[in-house]
């Protein structure tokens, strides 16, 4: 079921995309829409004040295995997206998986493999995937 949903947005993505259909345009876009997705979670810090971003370099023992390292480890996020900007944030990585998947169409590759892929690799090195 979720292999056809991809599918099917990948589709989609193809047959509403009419304009912009050369790669450095989907390139630009995709970009573009990055930026976007950026803005609006520091919309969301700075002007509405629902999420706080307090980061500070972690104090991590010396003598700690790799495994125990993500108990000193934050994301630096505290508090929770409000219902406006949730949807704005939604909104920004809704166009971004869209150029997404149309760079993926114009470049002949399959969103949903590239997914299955890269879910092996990070299921099978867990904590060693460095990213």
């Amino acid at each position: 079921m979720k292999d056809l949903l991809w599918d099917e947005f990948q589709e989609s993505v193809q047959e509403g995309l009419i304009r912009d259909r050369s790669i450095l345009d989907v390139l630009s876009k995709y970009q573009d829409s990055t930026a976007r997705v950026n803005r609006s979670i520091v919309k969301a810090v700075t002007g509405c004040g629902c999420i706080r971003v307090n980061a500070a370099k972690p104090e991590v023992p010396a003598e700690i295995s790799l495994r125990e390292l993500r108990a000193y480890m934050d994301d630096h996020v505290e508090g929770e997206l409000c219902a406006h900007c949730r949807e704005v944030v939604e909104e920004e990585v809704g166009r971004q998986l869209f150029y997404m998947a149309a760079l993926a169409n114009i470049l002949n590759l399959n969103v949903y493999d590239i997914l299955i892929k890269e879910h092996k690799k990070v299921s099978t090195l867990g904590i060693y995937n460095i990213c």
